[in-house]
């Protein structure tokens, strides 16, 4: 086994990981991270066979992101994913990243607290199951509710203001999101005031909100129910911040059912830890 740099050639070797794991992610997920960070992921490998993965997102140099540590299970409890987790982690050292975040499994927790990393806050997947698929808003009527679209105001007043909740600059991605996904990316006002936005992802088995941001419980109602009236997929989930005042609730009544737990964690010194109480739900685990 050698670790190696992990490369845009790698992503169906690495679909095929995260699709053993059950995981959501697509390719172009995978090109998103690896395009962000060409020298900060790492694939394990023997005899040209991909065994795991780990790859690392830099935001504005205040913080760094793990993420996408997966091992193909045949090959578990020999420490390949440990060697992907050390090589994520001196990459991110040699460049002197102040704070290197992820979000962790139970089972991974313990793994992470021994390499220093200590918890922040508590995040849980919600899953949303229909019974029947639906047909999602017409491309008309999401461009009356705020679809983004290159140049759109809402959409750089909503990319400032996330600035401030995340804890650095993540526009690049998030216009990403809104190009592949724009009728899942609107923004609400109030008065000339943006009191709440949301993204969405179309997933491999999923779509998925996030990120889900609102100043109050009636910007989070409208924009959960703007976000499943424009799904079209029997499943949805969300990764919702377990302190929210008024997320989990709003999930809960609307029908998700609890999935999984996961512990944010960082490393280092978190002087960019944004304004995560006004988070409903976080972009992903893979990416923050």
């Amino acid at each position: 086994m050698r670790l190696r740099l992990l490369t845009l050639a790698d992503i169906p070797g690495a679909m095929r990981l995260k699709d053993a794991a059950g995981w959501n992610q697509t390719a172009l997920d995978w090109e998103r991270l690896i395009s962000a960070s060409p020298e900060g992921c790492f694939a394990a490998e023997h005899n040209g066979r991909l065994l795991g993965t780990s790859t690392t997102i830099t935001y504005e140099d205040r913080f760094a992101w793990i993420g996408m540590v997966v091992v193909d299970a045949q090959y578990r409890g020999h420490g390949i994913g440990t060697d992907l987790l050390r090589a994520a982690i001196q990459y991110l050292d040699s460049r002197t990243v102040p704070c290197m975040k992820l979000d962790a499994t139970p089972l991974g927790k313990p793994l992470y607290e021994k390499l220093g990393f200590v918890s922040e806050y508590e995040v849980g997947r919600w899953m949303f199951r229909r019974n029947h698929v639906g047909t999602g808003a017409s491309p008309a009527r999401a461009a009356r509710q705020g679809q983004h679209n290159p140049g759109n105001p809402d959409l750089e007043d909503a990319l400032v203001l996330d600035r401030q909740i995340f804890g650095a600059d993540r526009s690049r991605l998030l216009r990403s999101l809104a190009q592949e996904a724009p009728e899942f990316a609107v923004t609400i006002r109030q008065g000339q005031t943006v009191a709440g936005y949301a993204f969405g992802r179309r997933g491999s088995r999923a779509d998925h909100l996030g990120p889900w941001m609102a100043r109050n419980q009636d910007t989070a109602a409208r924009l959960l129910e703007e976000f499943l009236e424009r799904s079209t997929r029997q499943l949805v989930f969300a990764d919702c911040v377990q302190r929210n005042a008024w997320a989990v609730r709003l999930v809960r009544a609307r029908g998700f059912e609890f999935s999984r737990p996961l512990t944010r964690m960082f490393r280092g010194t978190n002087q960019h830890p944004g304004q995560h109480e006004l988070l409903c739900a976080i972009l992903g685990p893979e990416f923050g």
